[in-house]
């Protein structure tokens, strides 16, 4: 049996959960999945959350995703990540780096069942800070340097690869290798704020060829997160990873307000399948949503069934193609064969879908590609939010069984 084959129908826990704890944060980066800048006045409290914590221990969830807005700004989010820890749930936390200090960065060090992830989206400042907000590359490099004098081995670097850092990869990599840390790279999502930039950040044609041949010269000391399966389609070496949309089977997020969605990259009520305060809780949810069971069912690739690396790249991304207005069971609009770039020519979609819930800090002005610092209480201005998903593979640490 094909390791996809264990995952396909949904397991008992997700292997890969993503927990937004905040839609807050002190950055407005203009890709930010999940639009987020203001708080949410109905996100969980501190009971609430340690409730779930309870019962993803009761699921046997061995590790939880962390993410937001930046997660750090909630004042109960230390006080969580030691509850979630001992109650045998890592945490894996995201950040932009602006609460690392070299206090917290020793407690952290010191700490079982917990990993870092800091984002960067440039290998220079002027990269980084053009979609992340000024001064957020040295604050990311201040939180990585913290990270390494408190012996903190193999956190995370984690980069949305774009058109403008595709580039820098191997500078990345040498990044990464000089604070003792690990590259992942991540896809971008037309998502979120994500969505009015992506037409202008999404790697071309040449630079996705250009990152499979990078991904299979270094593919096996780079995490991914699974999320470029699509290039598999651009030939014979396939990446490392599961080689299918985990979305409701694997993978799932819970949003600050505890909203449980099929997938960290696809916020919108079409993909809501519950949330965590009704009676049955996440479990049930995981387990009953009528949406859940959907996605579980054997799933049509329609006009892909037909395309000679249908097996290799499966149709794509699911978040991509819905919020570029293409049908589900058609192709990726980054299909590396070329078909999705021909669906978005001749699409007819009315209108392209908007994701659930606005929460930048101000309105945003369509497809740009500069951030702009804010200031939302928590000291000097500076700008964005961390990306979410796997900080690693989703099958790290899996054996199965049969």
């Amino acid at each position: 049996m094909k390791l996809v084959d264990h995952f396909q129908h949904g397991l008992d826990a997700p292997i890969c959960l993503t927990w937004e704890l905040t839609y807050a944060c002190n950055l407005s980066c203009v890709h930010c999945l999940s639009s987020s800048g203001r708080r949410d006045p109905r996100e969980l409290d501190t009971a609430q959350c340690k409730a779930v914590i309870d019962e993803l221990q009761r699921m046997q969830v061995f590790y939880v995703n962390i993410g937001g807005g930046e997660p750090t700004v909630r004042p109960d989010f230390w006080e969580l990540v030691d509850y979630a820890t001992a109650h045998q749930v890592g945490v894996k936390f995201s950040t932009n780096g602006i609460k690392m200090t070299p206090e917290r960065a020793r407690w952290l060090a010191a700490s079982d069942y917990v990993d870092v992830q800091i984002s960067l989206d440039g290998a220079t400042a002027e990269v980084n800070d053009a979609v992340r907000g000024a001064g957020s590359f040295d604050t990311a490099m201040a939180a990585m340097r913290n990270l390494a004098d408190a012996g903190f081995r193999d956190f995370k670097i984690s980069v949305v690869v774009t058109r403008q850092n595709v580039g820098q990869l191997d500078h990345f990599a040498a990044i990464a290798q000089e604070y003792g840390a690990q590259l992942r790279i991540t896809r971008l999502r037309p998502a979120g704020r994500g969505a009015d930039v992506w037409n202008d950040l999404h790697p071309t044609a040449g630079q996705q060829r250009e990152l499979y041949d990078w991904l299979v010269a270094h593919g096996e000391r780079v995490l991914t997160g699974d999320s470029f399966f699509h290039l598999n389609a651009l030939g014979s070496t396939p990446l490392p990873g599961l080689n299918l949309c985990g979305a409701g089977r694997v993978v799932c997020l819970i949003d600050p307000i505890g909203d449980v969605y099929a997938c960290p990259f696809a916020i919108h009520e079409q993909f809501l399948a519950g949330n965590v305060r009704s009676p049955g809780g996440f479990g049930e949810v995981w387990r009953d949503s009528p949406l859940f069971a959907e996605l579980r069912a054997p799933q049509s690739g329609g006009a892909c069934t037909s395309c000679s690396a249908f097996d290799s790249c499966r149709g794509g991304c699911m978040a991509a193609k819905f919020f570029t207005g293409l049908p589900l069971d058609g192709p990726d609009p980054e299909c590396v064969q070329g078909y999705g770039e021909a669906a978005l020519a001749s699409s007819r979609a009315a209108s392209v879908p908007r994701p659930s819930g606005d929460h930048s800090h101000r309105a945003r002005p369509a497809r740009t590609t500069r951030a702009v610092p804010v200031q939302i209480g928590w000291g000097a201005p500076v700008a964005a939010p961390p990306d979410r998903g796997c900080d690693a593979s989703p099958l790290a640490g899996f054996r199965p069984t049969a």
